[in-house]
């Protein structure tokens, strides 16, 4: 049962970069987990996992050569079936124990126990613990089976005759519990203490691993490895870092987490080198030349206190010459020409303006059941038309609807075409370089935002209303042939769509109905065939995506469903109403009133019919529904005339002088009175008390 870390480790070709990351933390996490369930490991082991281009590895702490045995507890069969009446044992109970490798001998042990329903034959035995062996082999096997690959590869062992299937192929595997050797194989290979280190620069090859807690630094300085990914990563920025301070004052390397992780997966000991382009390169927009160098050379851009480009760029290379020129020159003239195509890309879709590739939208299918970009691009036009003269006049139509019908002519320019992640960002180059007005060129870029959680929205008025209408239009387009999310499904990204719609209403607090403004959007695909118009289920879906967008930013789930619940169709009103609602939650009348306004609702559920919130003061018989009446006179439109005002807490605070004489009509009136009349007029009472209580928010959703 000694204790001792353990080290694993898988020798593979290049494994694909931007899994890297996760291939290594499911590998290490994996391995432990299993390793744990078969009692070789304790709980709360420390784990260490190691990722680079050639390897998988883990370390684990303080596992055990032979798990503990474990006691056993087997549920044979009723007594009167096992045994017979001399208290022998059956032929039953003699097979059932044969089964499990026990004989005759074990019959006088056996445990009787009521299981509930009868008494019970129980067999109780130690499961011999398992050695490290059996326990590593599978948690190997299981590791390697969790690894988040989405295609595997198929190729021959050494001996010609097998195939084994995995991401890439593998060529050593490292097993040591402490420094013994662990005797385990996979993917054709037999456990051992041999290592590689890196491809050019390693000391020694192979290496010899001598013991589990060995490994890193045997790999750092035999085989000029740095094995672990985070601290790869911590080297690669701290390098980046420094060179960027010896490029020049105040420069820094462009901030993308996604690319340092990439780079991370792709070098085993990183060195930075400071790469230079020709100054005149810089004329072509910055948003370019960066996605260039990012996405094709995986560079670093350096960019000056301001954030605007500079002509150098920094590498990570994978090898650490004595002199780094001919690695420079090299990375040097492979970007020279990436950048001067950009270039020219740029110098050649400036010859042609935005308004002539209008046409050519007609020919671009945007969705073989919604037609093309053109039919899509007039659509989008006129909403956006819409939405302006609602919110501004003929004074906005003008610019949204011109940024509408400009928006997506950059997909036939040949920079957008190379670069898909530039669409609307050279719209807005090409608009000013056609001499558009800024309002108009921005909008042009920004009918794309928000792209992303936390994204920002558009800069002015124009970029809101075209972006309005633009996503607008992709939520009615797809809901209305069908496309609706399911489950972890969205395709077409509409759940993003639908929190940028709510975040642009809430934010820029647009005075623009939901309702109302779904509707003229449904308008705009009359006559499309197959399509079908399904606005409730839209706005049902954007009140859910409303929900669960409030209950991330730290609102309750009660404070949020009594706001929600009453769909507000301003959703610019929404903040102010939870506002309200936590304010009104901290009065001490607030529980009461919310428990009767429960009460309330309830009631009024099972009235059959319409009931019409009115109700006639000479049939008030009872003193309590009197008092209650008097206080809607005084409070009811004192509360209504906050509300219009939106003044939405002084609404709901004007309500917590009703809890006195709400508390007393219940105690004292009998609201299912043996007389029509009666029972009307106090149903039509409450109905009055319900709709004044709930403009702002339904309270009773705030009741336990």
């Amino acid at each position: 049962m000694t204790a001792k870390n353990l080290l694993v480790e898988l020798i593979v070709e290049e494994l694909p970069p931007k899994a890297l990351k996760k291939l290594g933390e499911t590998f290490a996490a994996t391995l432990a987990d299993s390793l744990s369930q078969a009692g070789l490991v304790p709980a709360g082991a420390a784990v260490t996992a190691y990722a680079s281009p050639r390897r998988l590895a883990a370390h684990i702490a303080g596992v055990l050569a032979v798990a503990a045995d474990k006691p056993v507890v087997q549920k044979l069969m009723p007594v009167a079936v096992g045994l017979d009446a001399g208290g022998n044992a059956t032929p039953a109970l003699l097979k059932k124990l044969a089964a499990l490798g026990a004989d005759a001998s074990a019959v006088a042990g056996l445990r009787r126990e009521n299981d509930g329903k009868a008494d019970t034959l129980f067999y109780d035995s130690l499961a011999k613990g398992a050695t490290l062996a059996e326990g590593l082999q599978k948690a190997i096997e299981a590791a390697l089976a969790a690894l988040p690959i989405p295609k595997v590869m198929s190729y021959q062992l050494a001996d010609g005759w097998s195939s084994v299937h995995f991401v890439r192929p593998a060529h050593a595997l490292v097993a040591l519990h402490g420094s013994d050797v662990v005797p385990v194989s996979v993917l054709g290979l037999q456990a051992g203490r041999q290592s590689h280190g890196h491809r050019f620069e390693a000391a020694v090859d192979p290496l010899v691993i001598a013991e589990a807690d060995a490994y890193a630094a045997t790999l750092r300085d035999d085989g000029a490895v740095i094995a672990s990914f985070a601290e790869r990563r911590a080297e690669i920025a701290r390098q980046l870092a420094a060179a960027a301070a010896q490029a020049g004052t105040d420069l820094l390397p462009i901030e993308d987490e996604a690319l340092l992780d990439e780079v991370t997966a792709l070098v085993e000991r990183p060195n930075v080198l400071i790469g230079r382009f020709e100054q005149e390169l810089l004329a072509v927009p910055q948003e370019c030349l960066i996605l260039t160098m990012k996405a094709n050379q995986k560079y670093f851009p350096l960019l000056d206190a301001a954030g605007k480009l500079t002509n150098q760029f920094l590498v990570v290379s994978n090898i650490t010459p004595a002199d780094p020129s001919a690695v420079i020159g090299g990375n040097e003239r492979v970007v020279r020409p990436r950048l001067a195509d950009a270039k020219f890309f740029f110098d050649q879709d400036r010859k042609k303006s935005l308004e002539s590739r209008i046409a050519g939208l007609a020919k671009v299918v945007y969705h073989n059941k919604l037609g093309t970009q053109g039919e899509r691009m007039q659509r989008v036009a006129a909403i956006a038309r819409a939405i302006a003269e609602a919110l501004g006049g003929g004074a906005l139509v003008q610019p949204a609807e011109q940024a509408a019908v400009l928006a997506k002519a950059d997909l036939l320019t040949d920079m957008v075409g190379e670069f898909p992640e530039l669409q609307g960002i050279m719209g807005r180059y090409y608009a000013q370089h056609d001499g558009l007005d800024a309002d108009v060129a921005d909008a042009i870029e920004d009918h794309y935002r928000p792209r992303f959680a936390g994204d920002s929205l558009p800069r002015g008025r124009v970029g809101t209303v075209v972006a309005l209408a633009d996503k607008l239009e992709t939520l009615v387009g797809l809901f209305g042939i069908g496309q609706v999310p399911t489950g972890d499904r969205d395709p077409f990204a509409l759940r993003r769509h639908a929190l940028g719609v709510i975040r642009m209403l809430i934010e820029g607090d647009l005075n623009l109905p939901l309702d109302s403004l779904l509707a003229g959007v449904f308008a705009q695909f009359t006559g499309i065939a197959g399509f079908e118009p399904n606005p409730a289920a839209l706005a049902d879906f954007i009140y859910e995506r409303l929900a669960g967008n409030l209950r991330e930013q730290g609102y309750t789930a009660q404070e949020v469903d009594a706001v929600v619940s009453q769909r507000p169709q301003r959703l610019g009103d929404i903040p102010k109403r939870l506002a309200a609602v936590r304010a009104f939650s901290a009065l001490p009348e607030a529980a009461a009133l919310a428990a009767a306004n429960k009460r309330v609702g309830n009631i009024l559920k099972k009235v059959e019919g319409e009931l019409e919130a009115s109700f006639d003061s000479a049939l008030l018989l009872e003193a309590a529904e009197m008092a209650l009446h008097r206080a809607l006179v005084e409070v009811a439109p004192r509360a209504d005339a906050a509300f219009l005002t939106g003044d939405y807490s002084e609404s709901l605070l004007t309500l917590a002088a009703l809890r006195a004489p709400v508390d007393a009509f219940f105690d004292g009136v009998m609201v299912n009175a043996d007389d029509p009349a009666l029972r009307a007029n106090r149903l039509g009472l409450l109905a009055r008390l319900h709709a004044a209580m709930n403009r702002v928010a339904d309270l009773s959703r705030l009741s336990a």
